[in-house]
């Protein structure tokens, strides 16, 4: 089970543990329903972890707005595994999206200091 809380402004943040070639790394996400990929992370975090680049992806962004990220290859820790995922480089905070969500039940108490959970669906 992966914990958190529901910060000051209403959003549900989790601690998540990547491994990178150059060390791992614990590092706050924000989960983010309306993203539809796994992670991202912002540039200098992705340049300390050492990811290696596959490759760009075109998205479109909430504003709608159209424009291509860099697309990387990270372990992250999730549900005591290590998953390998794709981690798209952003300006923003790290966001969890719903494709590293699926197969999850994910429970959420909307308040100040609320607590977020995070279970494998049997």
């Amino acid at each position: 089970m992966i914990t958190g809380k529901i910060v000051d402004n209403q959003e549900a943040i989790i601690e998540l543990e990547f491994t990178g070639i150059n060390h791992t790394q614990k590092v706050e996400a924000i989960i983010d329903t309306g993203f539809t990929g796994e992670l991202t992370l912002p540039g200098n975090l992705i340049d300390r972890l050492g990811l290696p680049r596959i490759g760009e992806l075109p998205i479109t962004l909430g504003d709608g707005n159209e424009t291509d990220v860099g697309l990387y290859l990270g372990i992250v820790s999730w549900q005591g595994e290590e998953r390998i995922v794709q981690v798209l480089r952003t300006d923003g905070k790290p966001l969890v999206g719903m494709s590293l969500l699926y197969g999850s039940r994910l429970t959420l108490d909307v308040v100040t200091d609320g607590s977020v959970t995070i279970e494998s669906v049997p």
